[in-house]
């Protein structure tokens, strides 16, 4: 196995296609819930059926990731990224001509699988190019796919103007973002056959390719620690994940409905409103690496999930359309914060693992999404989606286990005061 080390300095250039690399898969994966509404009228399906196509998505994605995370740290696959994206393409155009509830379940699992391939991979070159500030990096990388995320719905707010063989058209975009991620993969490629020749080299094994030990694998008390504390923070940085994404999946698959339901406005209305939801989320994301870079990843958890509360808490008794979509921009802005702090916490208290890390959070994280859209569907049929609200809205309370996590030392990168 190689090490996964980081350049010398932030590569931009290539950390900036990562993110659009990002936010042309994530902005097609986010295409499902905004297209629901036209299925559940066409096809005439229900809350449950809604919440099971979300949930094959998100565990097709979820069951893949910690594999191809665990596969690739032992055997790295430089051109998985547009194979994953290739992946995403049989998808969009089976989904742009699904005749039936099950059709669309097979679309959703390409698209699924398509987004599993990717991400452990994507998080590996993330941390090579992220020169010593991986919390910066993962931020960025997030940041373009909430960004995509966002887009998603807006762009498919055009499509249910037109029906839906008119996805057919992402087909076009998805095709473009496979080309776009070839010149990244040979980049990698060069990079490893590089990391091979270095790591050979006599002498060379400790500084590799970084140019410096200050900016190999994060450096905490981490190291120290014995298996079982490691094992009891990342049980902890899991339920955490799973809160967020509870809370979020409510917002990104029945926010539609419930604001359809409570203020009686169009789909393209509330499909706008999502859009707005999901930028304030690409937004909030940028400053979760940073912050913990400079303060530390166990206080922008603090701030980001437990934060998010009150506003949570608040928002089911708010009776006013612009109101409760402000409000929502601000839950969505703060818990975004997190997801970066608790990726870079989990691989700083597992270092050397980059990509099963990073297959792991990401997988678990759709896996929890696909849980909670089973069971919120579910619950939407029987309670009505005001219920599904007041529900989750208690979600971010479950922050409070931040504090049994550990307090970790950061090495400083090189060149920093």
């Amino acid at each position: 196995m190689l090490p996964s080390v980081p350049a010398p300095k932030i590569v931009y250039p290539l950390l900036w296609a990562l993110c659009v690399s990002h936010l042309f898969n994530d902005a097609f994966q986010s295409v499902i819930p905004a297209v629901s509404p036209l299925f559940q009228k066409s096809l005439q399906l229900t809350y449950t059926q809604i919440g099971l196509i979300a949930t094959v998505f998100q565990l097709a994605s979820s069951i893949f990731q910690p594999v191809v995370g665990w596969v690739t740290d032992r055997y790295p696959l430089p051109y998985s990224l547009p194979a994953g994206m290739t992946s995403t393409l049989i998808g969009i155009l089976l989904l742009s001509h699904a005749w039936n509830f099950y059709a669309v379940l097979t679309a959703v699992t390409f698209i699924g699988f398509g987004s599993a391939v990717f991400h452990p991979e994507a998080s590996r070159l993330v941390y090579m190019t992220s020169g010593g500030r991986p919390g910066f990096a993962q931020s960025l990388f997030q940041v373009g796919g909430n960004a995509g995320s966002s887009l998603g719905p807006l762009l498919a707010a055009v499509v249910t103007l037109y029906g839906q063989k008119n996805i057919i058209w992402f087909g076009i975009l998805v095709f473009l973002a496979v080309l776009w991620m070839i010149p990244l993969s040979r980049w990698y490629a060069r990079r490893l056959k590089q990391q091979r020749a270095a790591t050979a080299a006599p002498g060379n094994l400790s500084v590799s390719l970084a140019g410096s030990p200050e900016v190999l694998l994060p450096h905490n008390a981490s190291g120290s620690l014995p298996n079982a504390p490691v094992y009891r923070a990342v049980f902890i940085l899991l339920l955490l994940v799973f809160s967020k994404n509870l809370y979020t999946v409510c917002f990104s698959n029945f926010l539609i409905f419930y604001l359809i339901e409570q203020y009686r406005i169009s789909i393209l209305a509330s499909q706008l409103f999502l859009f707005a939801f999901l930028l304030a989320v690409a937004a909030g994301t940028i400053l979760g690496g940073p912050a913990g870079d400079r303060f530390g990843r166990k206080w922008v958890i603090w701030f980001s999930i437990l934060g998010a509360a009150p506003f949570s808490l608040i928002l089911p008794y708010v009776h006013s359309l612009w109101a409760t979509c402000v409000l929502s921009m601000v839950i969505g802005a703060v818990m975004a914060s997190s997801f970066p702090a608790i990726l870079i916490f989990a691989q700083e208290l597992i270092p050397g693992k980059v990509g099963t890390v990073g297959g792991l959070f990401f997988g678990f994280s759709f896996g929890a999404g696909a849980i909670a859209s089973a069971l919120l569907g579910v619950l939407a049929d029987i309670g009505g989606v005001t219920f599904v609200y007041n529900l989750c809205s208690y979600m971010p309370l479950i922050g409070l286990l931040t504090w049994f996590l550990p307090n970790l030392r950061r090495q400083p990168v090189k060149g920093e005061n």
